[in-house]
């Protein structure tokens, strides 16, 4: 049963945001019931982690630990990583490749569908013991959750109301997967960040273009991403997806310079490398674009800066801290040299990357600064006040607005008028 929401926003075009709600620890605990097992479709895997049958490998929804497995049919399903008995972690390795699954604490046997096999001495010894004449292991299966792929893409839902993974999708969002997974990947590695931030700060991070080219200096120092360059945010029709976008080289010195006077800090055109290589973009699209970072609510973002290509997800463990999961990848047809140069990109993101690592650190600050100041908020007008829509320039914070015009929505809380009669 859920609760009544505790709060309301100040303002009905979403251009403030409570602090409360990056702190409040029974807003968070509401969050994984109305967001997390709502009706939202969360991202769970590539298709190409799973290549064998019996692979598997351990995720989040949320704070839900979660399994996900091709079975000896080849077929994909996700299921909560709790044993049915008595509710122990079924399996605790990160990926892997097995039969079945065994749980560690009785050694409950399930297999890859999630059915309940084998159970150690159902009768007992001697006739005593064991379990009553009515148990029956046909009756016994994991917990699943409805999980639909799209271009080797694995999404899943604890909801029955939600709508088709397509719909909810929605027509920017597939066309940007469309274009990252063109043709078929491989993975190339794994990175773990631990931050003690809000999981929406992580949210409201990748959806403000305009600090991309302030924050991150080595992007705007050597070119990667400024805010003088063309580019975007792309907004789904309900707000609640984001596309980030830009295009390299699309800006010209004078215009750069009056933009960024007085921020010598952050951009110094006397600045340059000795060695280009890992700025160098290779070409692999059909378009100018050369950086994306697409955002799928609740818990994932899809990245292509230059070459490097990964996913980011979002995996929640209270209120004040997250894990960053961050999955890279190429394309199966890649050459060694190719190969080579991603994981030379991959430099560029990640915990220590010289352009993401400051991410983790503002969503920290910001939590720290934020804690006890729980009946203010935070002010969102960069890109303009009002209807919340496509924007045509990286100046703005707007797809934040979107962001919460969805959460809001999910989560019951009153915005603007409504709030103010409540």
């Amino acid at each position: 049963m859920q609760n009544e929401p505790q709060l309301t926003w100040p303002t009905s075009d979403l251009s403030r945001i409570p602090y409360a709600v990056y702190c409040d620890p029974t807003i968070y605990e509401e969050e994984q019931d109305r967001i997390f097992r709502g009706p939202t479709w969360n991202y769970l895997a590539l298709d190409a982690e799973l290549p064998k049958k019996g692979d598997f490998l351990s995720t989040k929804v949320g704070e839900t630990p979660v399994l996900v497995c091709r079975d000896n049919d080849n077929s994909l399903h996700a299921f909560v990583n709790r044993c049915m008995h008595r509710g122990m972690l079924l399996c605790r390795e990160r990926q892997g490749n097995s039969p079945n699954f065994i749980c560690p604490y009785h050694q409950w046997t399930y297999d890859l569908k999630g059915q309940l096999r084998a159970v150690p001495f159902p009768k007992g010894v001697n006739g005593e013991g064991g379990l009553p004449k009515d148990f029956d292991r046909k009756n016994i299966h994991l917990h699943e959750l409805k999980i639909e792929s799209y271009k080797g893409v694995i999404f899943g839902t604890f909801s029955n109301k939600s709508e088709p993974l397509l719909d909810y999708l929605g027509p920017e969002v597939i066309y940007e997967i469309d274009r990252l997974f063109h043709k078929p990947v491989h993975i190339l590695g794994y990175q773990r960040q631990r931050i003690f931030g809000n999981w929406k700060l992580y949210n409201d991070n990748v959806r403000d273009p305009n600090h991309g080219g302030l924050l991150h200096m080595f992007h705007a120092t050597f070119g990667l991403y400024r805010l003088s360059q063309k580019g975007g945010a792309k907004l789904d029709a309900r707000g609640r997806h984001n596309i980030t976008w830009n295009a390299l080289g699309t800006d010209d010195e004078k215009t750069t310079e009056e933009g960024y006077e007085g921020t010598k800090n952050v951009y110094n055109a006397k600045f340059h490398l000795k060695d280009m290589s890992m700025l160098q973009n290779r070409t692999e699209h059909d378009d100018d674009v050369t950086l994306v970072i697409l955002s799928v609510f609740p818990n994932v973002v899809f990245q292509q800066i230059s070459n490097s290509l990964c996913t980011r997800q979002i995996r929640t463990d209270s209120n004040n801290r997250m894990e960053l999961y961050w999955t890279y990848f190429g394309y199966a047809d890649d050459d060694e040299d190719m190969t080579r140069h991603r994981l030379d990109q991959a430099n560029l993101v990640g915990p220590g990357g010289l352009i993401s690592m400051e991410d983790g650190e503002a969503v920290e600050l910001v939590q720290t600064a934020v804690q006890r100041e729980q009946d203010k908020h935070a002010t969102v007008e960069i890109g303009g006040k009002g209807k919340i829509k496509t924007q045509k320039s990286l100046v703005t914070e707007v797809p934040i607005r979107g962001f919460y015009s969805y959460y809001c929505e999910l989560m019951g809380f009153p915005v603007g008028s409504d709030a103010t009669a409540k």
